[in-house]
């Protein structure tokens, strides 16, 4: 509702902004959260992930930042004859214990930053860098990496290294969104429109579905 309705000189002002990003953030680092986008270029990658790691705010009650329709959609359209699956960007493991328990017969791998994700009943779990998956090529029939590379510094590099491990089926979800300066969901990249995603990803052939506010990217890979 802000940002569709509210003058962007009002919207995007620091004065305005800054009671929601103390309430959101629990009155912690609020001055790193609100400047992210520009400070978050002038940090190591140990000091980006520790920030990541170590966040807190009222979103991580959320068993998800994906709405229930766009998990729905993403679920009916994984290949049926696919054996294995890995999430990148797994978090609390909530897409892959619900694809757990509506497709048992496939095998899932869960990645992320953690060390360990007690939540995460239905998969195995590997700790690891986007950047560096540690997977061989082409392990898995399907990747899934939701609502992560709006996060990311290096987007391309990110990409690269899921294609990398994918086989048949590369699928991103991120939010459809207009940028703004002040964000407090952290985000550093920004999608309103379908193109913009589609040519980040760069996959032939493609489906870009706008799932209630989620561009659902589903590429299809031929190795």
């Amino acid at each position: 509702m802000m940002d569709n309705w509210l003058p962007t000189a009002i919207r995007d002002s620091r004065w305005f902004t800054w009671p929601f990003f103390y309430y959101w953030f629990k009155g912690k680092n609020i001055d790193l959260y609100m400047d992210l986008k520009k400070l978050a270029y002038e940090m190591t990658e140990e000091e980006f992930s520790e920030m990541y790691r170590t966040v807190e705010s009222v979103a991580y009650t959320r068993p998800t930042d994906m709405n229930m329709p766009s998990v729905d959609y993403l679920i009916s359209q994984i290949d049926k004859n696919a054996r294995n699956l890995l999430d990148v960007g797994c978090g609390r493991g909530f897409l892959l214990n619900t694809i757990g328990e509506r497709n048992p017969g496939i095998q899932l791998t869960g990645c992320d930053l953690y060390d360990n994700i007690p939540t995460l009943q239905k998969a195995a779990y590997q700790k690891g860098s986007v950047y560096k998956l540690p997977f061989e090529d082409n392990a898995f029939d399907v990747v899934t990496c939701t609502h992560t590379i709006e996060h990311l510094r290096e987007v391309p590099s990110a990409i690269a290294e899921l294609k990398r491990v994918a086989r048949k089926q590369l699928i991103i979800v991120v939010p459809c969104q207009r940028y703004f300066y002040y964000t407090m969901d952290l985000h550093l990249n920004f999608y309103p429109i379908a193109s913009y995603l589609q040519k980040e990803i760069h996959i032939e052939k493609n489906t870009c579905t706008d799932v209630q506010g989620d561009w659902v990217y589903i590429g299809y890979l031929n190795k």
